[in-house]
């Protein structure tokens, strides 16, 4: 064993360059060589995009690396936010990571074409290998990683499969044979993203089980799985031990609101259930009754807010315009509430779609994510989750 490994390193050394042997014909990519130092979006906020993948008829994933060749740390199921040129405007949409971290060299998101969406069309049909694009993140606290249980139960909607995907992806690479059901809905079998992947899991894993429940069988007239809708005694079935697992749920509201309650008909324990959504729509409600809402970073030297009942002045430079705003109330509120028009998405602190240079005064911030600490210490803030501690001055 020894000869031969010599054998084998002065094998090395002769076709090595420079060293007189025959030049090698296969030239090792750099990430190869060694795990690279972590991107960080603070510093390095260009990610290019290196492949497009095809899901389904109308879900695509795009994969992402960085030009500095860092490598990607994240938890499986967060998120980052696209900053995007649509049209002349800039937009912000935050998306799940359906990659696992056990890919550090590579970061995918993976996105359903929605009719009417800006931004979803836009990704569909014009992004491509070879672009950059701005991106910022990851955040989030939706992952498995910080609620280590024996047993898990994943439920997803559409392309709520996201997040829950890359946990699945992680538990699997790192060989962990954890207990998890897998119970995603579809409109229709050929709806199911990343279904044979999932088969694949569940092959090599003895305690990975998924159930797909399609609303309809569409084209499929052979499909041997569930049809309808999840339901109680359907949850039951397919998990009847539910009451003793940790949950995750990813999808439209109405589907996560369909399952709250049927979670609370069956008596789980509402601490055991975590959700997630970047319906923009209806974010705010969702965040409002969800389990496993975003928690706000507040440096520790910030000061205290100040009585709600406090007015102060909010003057905006390009506009001309001035409102007032309470001591308790959000700017971003407080502006519309007074018609002024300000571009927002989410409302939650995430997406960094109203950021604004504050040119004078002090607010007390509570964000989830949307904003980078180089642009905190340049005086940028988010309206959506800024509360005035003095008068100030917005450069919008």
């Amino acid at each position: 064993m020894m000869r031969d490994q010599a054998m084998f390193e002065a094998d090395i050394e002769k076709n090595s360059p420079g060293s007189g042997g025959a030049p090698s014909r296969v030239t090792q990519p750099r990430f190869w060589d060694a795990l690279p130092a972590r991107w960080n979006s603070d510093a390095d906020d260009t990610l290019e995009c290196c492949q497009v993948r095809n899901e389904t008829h109308d879900v695509k994933s795009f994969f992402f690396r960085a030009p500095s060749g860092r490598a990607f740390v994240f938890e499986p199921g967060q998120f980052i936010t696209l900053e995007l040129e649509i049209d002349g405007e800039r937009v912000n949409r935050c998306y799940t990571i359906s990659s696992p971290p056990t890919r550090p060299h590579t970061i995918s998101i993976t996105v359903k074409r929605v009719p009417g969406g800006p931004v979803s069309n836009w990704l569909h049909d014009h992004l491509h290998a070879g672009m950059q694009v701005r991106v910022l993140g990851p955040a989030g606290e939706f992952t498995c990683a910080r609620h280590p249980a024996r047993k898990f139960l994943f439920l997803s909607a559409g392309s709520g499969i996201t997040p829950l995907m890359s946990m699945s992806r992680a538990h699997h690479e790192l060989g962990e044979d954890s207990d998890i059901v897998f119970v995603h809905s579809a409109r229709t079998p050929d709806d199911i993203i990343f279904a044979r992947e999932l088969d694949l899991i569940a092959a090599n894993q003895a305690h990975f089980r998924t159930a797909f429940v399609c609303e309809r069988v569409g084209t499929r007239t052979n499909w041997p799985g569930i049809t309808g809708f999840l339901t109680l005694p359907l949850l039951k079935l397919v998990a009847p031990d539910f009451l003793e697992r940790e949950i995750f749920t990813c999808g439209p509201a109405p589907y996560m609101q369909a399952v709250r309650n049927l979670l609370d008909e069956g008596g789980f324990d509402r601490q055991h259930y975590h959700e997630e959504s970047f319906s923009f729509e209806t974010i705010g409600e969702a965040a409002a009754q969800s389990a496993e809402a975003h928690v706000a970073d507040t440096p520790r030297d910030a000061p205290a807010p100040v009585e709600t009942a406090t007015r102060f002045k909010v003057s905006f430079t390009r506009s001309h315009r001035e409102i007032e705003c309470g001591g308790g109330q959000h700017v971003l509120d407080a502006a519309k509430q007074a018609g002024v028009r300000l571009p927002a998405s989410c409302t939650q602190g995430m997406c960094g779609t109203c950021k604004v240079k504050l040119v004078s005064g002090e607010v007390a911030m509570k964000h989830a994510g949307g904003i980078r600490q180089r642009e905190i210490d340049q005086g940028m803030v988010l309206l959506c989750c800024s509360k005035p501690l003095t008068d100030l001055v917005v450069d919008k």
